[in-house]
């Protein structure tokens, strides 16, 4: 078993376009410094709960620009 921290690494460690995957951390313990150390880590980005569903959808056309609307409803 693997945290986020670790499974990031490893992703980021792949060669070619699986280690450029989007990462997004989500996390229901928001303590001081967690977003920072998240994308130290290799995050893209950090979201914490309770996550607003416009937020949410913020973050996925951040990080997902070419999807179809659809797939996200």
């Amino acid at each position: 078993e693997l945290d986020g921290f670790k499974a990031t690494q490893r992703i980021r460690e792949l060669n070619g376009p699986k280690s450029q995957t989007s990462i997004v951390a989500m996390t229901a313990n928001a303590l001081r410094g967690d977003r920072q150390r998240c994308l130290d880590a290799g995050m893209d980005d950090y979201l914490s709960k309770p996550v607003k569903m416009e937020t949410l959808r913020q973050i996925i056309d951040k990080w997902l620009p070419n999807r179809n609307r659809s797939d996200c409803a």
